[in-house]
């Protein structure tokens, strides 16, 4: 099963090299199911693991130019803040026991799966449909203002406190519906915005969990791999090829992780 973990890790890291967001969405299934992880400390783990290699994937975005530092700043603000707060109190304050219901009780970790669960349903649909509105060749800066980012930056920093997701799905759309940024520059400006988020939401888990640190390191750095990976099959399979056929894989394992968690 662990000879699995480090595939499907692999696999985090290739995926994100090839469509620039979407692998991350399978960090947490796979530290519960192939390395036996509680859903809480996965979801940690996760922020680390997704928040180090899109910083990977951002960095190498941002000496080609396409980062928008102005976007990644009025966006990210809201959000890191929001995640912080995030893992920082509510987390922690969170009960193992949250609710009985007659003889059923919704616990901590079954909560946790089944909402990661409905976000892999999410992200699958925006991944699998076509977007009817082609993205613009060309950068609009009157578009990105503060205030109007607040609202989604929010909404995407409690995704990626909750959950320990990056929020690629989310993030990509509202950059090039909302801001105007080009398909290119939405992908690398997600990964910093991504990165940002992740990595401020693990350090708000420091002194809540234990980390086991030569676990996360090697998992982290096989992800890393699997970025490069990626990005050489980029260069001969374009990632939007690609894009549909990940997302009917990610909206089967979100059925599966439902289905599982409520018969259990």
């Amino acid at each position: 099963m662990e000879l699995t973990g480090y595939i499907a890790s692999a696999l985090i890291g290739i995926f994100l090299g090839l469509i620039g967001g979407g692998g991350s969405i399978l960090t947490v299934p796979v530290m519960v199911y192939l390395f036996g992880v509680p859903p809480l400390l996965a979801t940690s783990y996760s922020l680390f693991i997704v928040g180090t290699t899109s910083l990977i994937g951002a960095v190498n975005n941002l000496r080609k130019g396409q980062v928008n530092l102005r976007a990644a700043l009025f966006f990210g603000a809201s959000s890191v803040i929001t995640v912080f707060i995030t893992r920082k109190f509510i987390v922690p304050a969170i009960p193992k026991d949250i609710v009985t219901i007659g003889e059923f009780t919704i616990t901590e970790p079954f909560l946790t799966m089944i909402l990661f669960g409905t976000l892999m349903l999410l992200a699958s649909f925006s991944m699998i449909r076509d977007h009817d509105k082609p993205s613009p060749e060309k950068e609009c800066s009157d578009c990105i203002r503060f205030f109007k980012l607040t609202g989604y930056g929010v909404s995407i920093g409690l995704v990626t406190g909750f959950l320990g997701a990056g929020g690629g799905f989310l993030l990509i759309p509202a950059l090039i519906f909302l801001i105007k940024l080009p398909m290119k520059k939405a992908i690398g400006t997600s990964l910093f915005i991504i990165a940002i988020n992740s990595l401020v939401g693990f350090a708000g888990d420091l002194g809540h969990f234990t980390i086991d640190w030569q676990f996360l390191s090697v998992i982290t750095l096989i992800a890393i791999a699997g970025i490069f990976i990626g990005g050489l099959i980029n260069k001969r399979i374009p990632g939007e090829k690609l894009k549909k056929g990940f997302g009917w894989f990610v909206l089967v394992m979100g059925l599966y992780i439902i289905v599982k968690e409520v018969l259990s």
